[in-house]
């Protein structure tokens, strides 16, 4: 806590003179360029490894960076919070752009394969069942067995939670208007390096060049 004191004290004395005209005009209204799905992992920040503003990133965190599917009545069929900021970005901001990003070494990944959650765990535990899905799609559909299996785990469940996305109407519609694009990035922890997911090539591999050229899924 300490730490996190003596930052804001930081923050107040060295970079907030510098925001002062940035937050006035935020302070006015938000026009994010992405609504952006990642995990909760304290090792995995956005921001930094986008390189982008206050402004610019709609953010969503949650443990595993899951999006529970959509059912018949255009409600989510577990956690509504999802669900809402999906709706709140596409009705509310316009968004154009979702991204889904998991990333190396995640804890519910790890937690999934070895069915190890703590007992006191109920919340975690039920929450974790929307990415069954993601396990049985690795089983039948293995990525980069280089990897090892925790980490394929993770590359699937964010193409699983991409296919999770697609069955919001609002998402449907707009993807089949042109509307939306939604891309499929992968964070690696230890190389620090952002992977998109490359259909054609079926494989996550690094991005290079401009957002016009960045794979969409």
């Amino acid at each position: 806590m300490k730490k996190l004191l003596d930052g804001i004290a930081e923050f107040q004395r060295t970079t907030r003179p510098s925001y002062r005209e940035k937050f006035a005009k935020l302070a006015l209204g938000q026009s994010p360029d992405c609504l952006f799905f990642a995990c909760s992992d304290s090792r995995v920040v956005p921001n930094l490894f986008a390189s982008t503003e206050p402004g610019d990133l709609f953010v969503v965190r949650n443990v595993g960076n899951l999006v529970p599917p959509c059912g018949p009545v255009g409600l989510s069929t577990t956690d509504r919070s999802e669900g809402a900021a999906v709706e709140f970005a596409l009705q509310v901001l316009g968004v154009r752009d979702i991204v889904v990003c998991g990333h190396s070494d995640c804890g519910a990944m790890r937690g999934l394969l070895s069915g190890a959650t703590p007992e006191q765990a109920p919340n975690l535990r039920e929450w974790l069942d929307v990415a069954q899905s993601s396990v049985q799609r690795l089983h039948a559909n293995p990525i980069d067995t280089s990897l090892p299996l925790h980490n394929q785990l993770s590359q699937v469940n964010v193409l699983q939670q991409v296919a999770n996305l697609r069955t919001y109407p609002d998402v449907a519609e707009r993807l089949a208007a042109g509307k939306l694009r939604i891309h499929a990035w992968w964070f690696d922890l230890g190389s620090v390096e952002v992977l998109s997911y490359f259909e054609d090539r079926g494989r996550f591999e690094p991005m290079v060049g401009s957002a016009d050229s960045a794979p969409q899924t």
